[in-house]
């Protein structure tokens, strides 16, 4: 993993150079007045997403969109 330390200014001005850097692995480490305030880093990727992954393990009852007597 490598660090990167920029400025606030660096960071504003150059914010989608940074998110490329990121993307490729790299950890950007913001400073204010030389000293660090702030880490740019990736998130962990979460996986192909499945349609029907939960199927059978959610219920919705029958009267889900009826709305109770009680309620004005």
């Amino acid at each position: 993993m490598t660090f990167v330390k920029v400025n606030i200014y660096q960071a504003k001005t150059r914010f989608s150079s940074l998110i490329a850097r990121v993307k490729k692995g790299e950890t950007i480490i913001i400073a204010e007045a030389g000293r660090p305030v702030a880490q740019l880093t990736a998130l962990p990727t979460l996986g192909e997403r499945k349609w029907g992954r939960d199927k059978g393990r959610v219920k919705i009852a029958k009267d889900f969109d009826e709305t109770p007597d009680e309620m004005p």
